[in-house]
């Protein structure tokens, strides 16, 4: 069998992550997130890789949206866990984000996923809407769902996050 025939690429490119990490020093949160969501600021490079995108922020609450493919399969046939829970922590580490004043910044402390059914290529866009549930002085908590446009679930998370105050 030629592989030539089964062969598939994928190309992704980047901008230069500089720029938007000097601006997440001077932006609250909120602002930082809503610069990216309009175009303002390029998404941070590991949302190309994965090809994922912010596509709504609120205070306290972030969804992001991806479309599973091939090149996202494990072994199994399906979209690799890493690459769920990506979507995941990113959306309940940005909706903490949205409640930090300037120059303040987060960590994730602890991620706990629980994937309920398998993601393929067929599962169409997935939303990944982050929620937080304490904001602190130090500590931040927040939960996620992953779903698809019918509102099937495929996978759940919480989070607890460090806040990095200068």
């Amino acid at each position: 069998m030629s592989t030539a025939s089964t062969t598939r690429t994928h190309t992704f490119s980047w901008e230069d992550p500089a720029p938007i990490l000097q601006a997440s020093k001077t932006m609250s949160g909120m602002e930082y997130l809503r610069a990216v969501l309009a175009g303002e600021l390029p998404a941070p490079p590991v949302a190309a890789l994965i090809d994922m995108r912010i596509t709504e922020a609120d205070e306290g609450r972030v969804v992001f949206t991806a479309e599973p493919a091939e090149y996202h399969y494990n072994p199994l046939g399906t979209v690799h866990g890493g690459i769920i829970c990506t979507l995941l922590d990113s959306s309940l580490g940005c909706a903490v984000q949205t409640l930090l004043p300037a120059g303040t910044s987060y960590t994730t402390l602890e991620l706990k996923v629980n994937y309920v059914r398998p993601v393929t290529s067929k599962s169409g866009t997935l939303y990944s809407e982050g929620k937080v549930i304490h904001m602190g002085g130090r500590i931040a908590t927040a939960e996620a769902r992953l779903t698809d446009a019918s509102g099937k679930l495929y996978a759940h998370a919480t989070t607890t996050c460090i806040v990095l105050r200068p």
